[in-house]
């Protein structure tokens, strides 16, 4: 098998080198690569990539993710994750092969607290949302054998993440606000790496697309950014951080408290139901993942 992954330096894209080595040959690229076009905002390159290297498999792990920036860089959200995955996506029904594309929970409103399921409506709030929409609206146009993995709240040892800046914070001050009307679960990207190399063994023997389609993709249980930063300030403080701040000392605050050019979805529960029927997989607590993370940086 050969996969051909766009974004191998995200935070998903380091965690597929990994997970995806035992399935075949990879070529991994990034927006910097110079012998073959990774840069998702040249259209022509990234098809003629497709062409060149003729994978079995076109994972894209690459995306514009600055949530507010893309309220006034809308050319470039759009170009990224709107035209550029419609571009894969013709690109791999040209060359017969899968095409493996993350989305988000943005894609929807945010109202209510039902984990939102593949089949409801969707109502982006804010630029990403809708330019992400698109995405997995052209590869389902465009590529009968895809599969769209809607997650959200994704960190990584790797890089910057909430945790990280609460134990900064934590180091820093004695009390943190901290937002506690958004619910979500927190989804590792290691986790992501591994449903998407199982995803992707399961799926390519069936290469009439049975199992093609929208899934989505997070952790077991949910929390709001409160629950989870007290979560992260008491497990680095059972395993001898010192911290000014502690649980109890962080205040639950509306999201109103922090406004922001992009408006957020108070709800990304996500039912998961789908993806752990049709690939018999079971999806391990969030704190799990958490602690682990945890474990690795502190």
């Amino acid at each position: 098998m050969k996969i051909l992954l766009f974004g191998k330096n995200g935070q998903i894209g380091w965690e597929l080198q990994r997970s995806l080595a035992p399935l075949g040959e990879i070529v991994a690229l990034d927006r910097h690569s110079t012998e073959l076009c990774g840069d998702l905002a040249n259209l022509a390159g990234i098809s003629a990539t497709v062409h060149q290297v003729r994978p079995d498999v076109i994972i894209n792990a690459a995306a514009y993710t600055a949530v507010d920036k893309a309220e006034s860089d809308v050319a470039t959200a759009y170009a990224v994750n709107a035209e550029a995955p419609g571009v894969l996506a013709e690109a791999a029904s040209a060359v017969g092969a899968w095409l493996v594309h993350y989305s988000t929970d943005y894609v929807f409103d945010g109202s209510g607290s039902k984990p939102w399921a593949e089949s409801d409506p969707t109502g982006p709030l804010n630029v990403y949302g809708q330019t992400k929409l698109e995405g997995e609206q052209r590869i389902a146009a465009r590529c009968a054998t895809h599969l769209i993995l809607r997650t959200s709240w994704v960190y990584s040892a790797r890089g910057g993440n909430f945790a990280k800046t609460m134990l900064r914070l934590g180091r820093e001050r004695d009390r943190l606000s901290v937002i506690d009307d958004q619910f979500g679960a927190p989804t590792g990207a290691d986790l992501l790496a591994d449903l998407t190399a199982h995803m992707v063994r399961s799926a390519l023997p069936g290469s009439a697309g049975d199992l093609a389609g929208i899934y989505h993709a997070a952790a077991a249980g949910e929390t709001s950014w409160h629950g989870y930063a007290r979560f992260v300030v008491d497990f680095a403080s059972k395993s001898g951080v010192d911290l000014k701040a502690s649980p109890s000392t962080m205040d639950p605050v509306p999201t109103t408290a922090f406004p922001t050019p992009a408006t957020r979805p108070h709800n990304s529960r996500l039912n998961t139901a789908k993806l752990q029927a049709s690939f018999d997989l079971q999806l391990p607590a969030w704190q799990q993942g958490v602690a682990r993370m945890l474990a690795e940086i502190i």
